[in-house]
């Protein structure tokens, strides 16, 4: 006698594409090898996100006024009741530093959003239109990139006036030149591709050539730039600060903290350290993830 069994239970579930789908056990598992193996990658974008919540959501870190003045609490060193100190006017350090990080990371967002989209709009026009056009943007990119970045940015700075706008449009300004350089190597390579041919070829618009086909296409290299740019904007917006420049007191900022703290240096040090090491870890981290993303690329 046989016994047959009919629509028997498969063991594994299918996916809509007919593949044996993964167990949610053996995903995090792949998620916590992976994690191992590339343990730096995860400890940089931990940085990045907590320094980005900083920024958003202050008040989940730290529940003090990072401009409220306690005058009988004047450079107290780092404890339980105040992380990283007080300042000469009693400030707490770590409220100060947490809340310095909005003026910081939307100063080098900004600078960075400048970058690209003025180097993007001279990259594109001189490597898709080329002769004259492509002459005349090259020999602009030759001066700027001829003078010291950080010098032109005071100059800027110093034209259009001192706070912390002022200082991401400089820094943004300065490195549109290094967007624009490499968004017209991209333009040059995108334009003799097979899908750019046939999009002239069916008598597509160069405008809409170059923003549906061209510009899109030359975002992978791009991607790793703005992710080193940032934490060079970061660096740069923080020493205009230090140097009275960029944010203005009494706003906290990463490089105006360190200004602040650089007189106490042999009575209370973690007035200078721990900004400083915030910036360098912001830095680090975004480069770090830069060459993650750059190798990712090739």
């Amino acid at each position: 006698m046989t016994t047959t069994v009919e629509n028997p239970t498969p063991l594994v579930e299918a996916d809509e594409t007919g593949r044996p789908a993964k167990a949610p056990r053996g995903r995090v598992v792949g998620v916590l090898l992976w994690s191992l193996r590339h343990w730096s990658i995860v400890v940089a974008g931990a940085v990045l996100a907590v320094v980005v919540l900083w920024a958003l959501a202050p008040g989940w870190f730290t529940h003090s006024n990072p401009t409220a003045i306690g005058a009988a609490d004047k450079l107290l060193p780092p404890s339980s009741a105040h992380w990283f100190g007080t300042d000469r006017l009693g400030r707490d350090q770590f409220t100060r530093i947490v809340y310095g990080a909005r003026a910081s990371l939307s100063g080098s967002v900004v600078a960075v959003l400048i970058g690209v989209a003025v180097g993007s709009v001279f990259g594109a026009l001189a490597g898709w239109f080329g002769r004259w056009i492509d002459a005349i943007v090259m020999r602009l990119i030759d001066v700027v990139l001829s003078i010291p970045g950080f010098l032109l940015a005071i100059t800027i700075v110093v034209v259009l006036g001192y706070g912390i706008l002022q200082a991401a449009v400089a820094v943004g300004i300065t490195s549109s030149a290094a967007f624009a350089r490499l968004i017209r190597s991209e333009v040059l390579r995108a334009k003799t591709s097979q899908y750019v041919e046939a999009a002239v070829a069916s008598g597509a618009r160069s405008s809409t050539v170059l923003l549906r086909h061209v510009i899109p296409n030359s975002w992978g290299p791009t991607l790793s730039l703005v992710t080193i740019q940032f934490g060079i904007a970061i660096i740069w917006i923080a020493s205009l600060s230090f140097l009275g420049l960029g944010a203005q007191p009494p706003s906290p900022e990463w490089g105006r903290l360190v200004a602040d703290g650089r007189n106490f240096m042999a009575s209370a040090p973690y007035l200078v350290v721990y900004p400083a090491l915030t910036v360098a870890a912001v830095v680090l981290a975004s480069n770090h993830l830069a060459r993650h993303i750059a190798e990712r690329k090739k």
